[in-house]
C-alpha cells in the first residue's frame, strides 16, 4: 500500500486550511512528508470541503505550480488534486506525474481527452456535484451499486478518450455527497471495488464521519482506518499525517 501526503496550499481546506498556504510552508511539508517516507505528494490549490467556495484557475495555479516545480526536483512523485484541464496539465508540465480529479471528469469536459494526451496516471473519483451542493446529494439505496454503476459510466468516458486502462486508478469518494452510514458501508464493502480490477485510493482521513469533534481528533481513527485495509489490496492512501500511515505500511511488511 502507498501513501499519499496531502498537501493543501489553501487556506480553507478543512483539516489543515492555512498551514501550508504559502510557498515556503508548504514546500517544508513537502519535505518533511518526504523525511517519513511519503510514496505520492498530492498537492491541491482548491478546497473540497463541503460548503467551499470554488477559486479562479489562476489562484489555483498560483499557489500549486511553484510548488510543484520545487518538490518534484525531489523525484519524489508528485500528482495535482485539481478538476480543471487546464491546472492539470499546467502541473504534468511543472513536474507532476498523476492527475488526482476529484470530479472524475464531470466539472471539466475537456479533463479526460487532456488527461489522454499527457498519457499519465489519472484518479477518478466518484462524485456528485461541487462542494456547494454535495451534501443535498447524499441519498441513495443500494450506495455501493449506486457508486460503482456512476463511476464506471465516467471510466467508460475517460477509456473512450482515450486514457489507457493501466492508467486508471479509481476513488469510491468517501465524504463526497455521501453521509457516515454511505462511507462505512463502501469500506465494508471495499472488495467489490478493488474487483473491478483498477489500482484503489482510499481517501478518509479526518473527515467527519470518523467521529471526534475536530479534524485533529480524528487523526488516530484515521490511522486506525489505514490498518483495517492493510490486507484488502489498497492501492493507496491518502492522508495528513505521514509517518504513522508508513510504519504501519513498513511494519505489516
Amino acid at each position: 500500500m502507498k501513501i499519499m501526503g496531502i498537501l493543501n496550499v489553501t487556506p480553507d481546506s478543512f483539516a489543515d486550511g492555512g498551514k501550508h498556504d504559502t510557498y515556503e510552508k508548504a514546500v517544508a511539508r513537502g519535505l518533511e512528508m518526504i523525511a517519513e517516507g511519503v510514496d505520492i505528494i498530492d498537492i491541491g490549490g482548491e478546497s473540497t470541503r463541503p460548503g467551499a467556495d470554488r477559486v479562479s484557475a489562476a489562484e489555483e495555479q498560483s499557489r500549486v505550480l511553484p510548488v510543484i516545480k520545487k518538490l518534484s526536483q525531489t523525484g519524489v512523485p508528485i500528482s495535482i488534486d485539481t478538476m480543471r484541464a487546464e491546472t492539470a496539465a499546467l502541473a504534468i508540465e511543472a513536474g507532476a506525474s498523476i492527475v488526482n480529479d476529484v470530479s472524475g471528469g464531470l466539472a471539466d469536459d475537456l479533463m479526460h481527452e487532456s488527461v489522454a494526451e499527457m498519457g499519465c496516471p489519472y484518479v477518478l473519483m466518484h462524485w456528485r456535484s461541487h462542494s456547494k451542493d454535495m451534501n443535498s446529494l447524499a441519498t441513495y439505496g443500494d450506495v455501493v451499486s449506486e457508486v460503482i454503476a456512476e463511476m464506471q459510466l465516467q471510466i467508460d468516458l475517460a477509456l473512450k478518450a482515450g486514457i489507457a486502462r493501466n492508467n486508471l486508478i479509481i476513488d469510491p469518494g468517501l465524504g463526497f455527497s455521501k453521509e457516515a452510514e454511505h462511507n462505512w458501508e463502501i469500506l465494508n464493502r471495499i472488495g467489490e471495488f478493488t474487483e473491478l480490477g483498477y489500482p484503489v485510493l482510499i481517501g478518509g482521513s479526518r473527515k467527519r464521519f470518523l467521529g471526534g469533534s475536530t479534524p485533529d481528533e480524528r487523526e488516530e481513527a484515521t490511522i486506525a482506518l489505514t490498518k483495517s485495509l492493510l490486507d484488502k489490496s489498497i492501492w493507496a492512501v491518502r492522508v495528513h499525517s505521514v509517518k504513522p500511515h508508513k510504519d504501519l505500511v513498513v511494519n505489516h511488511g
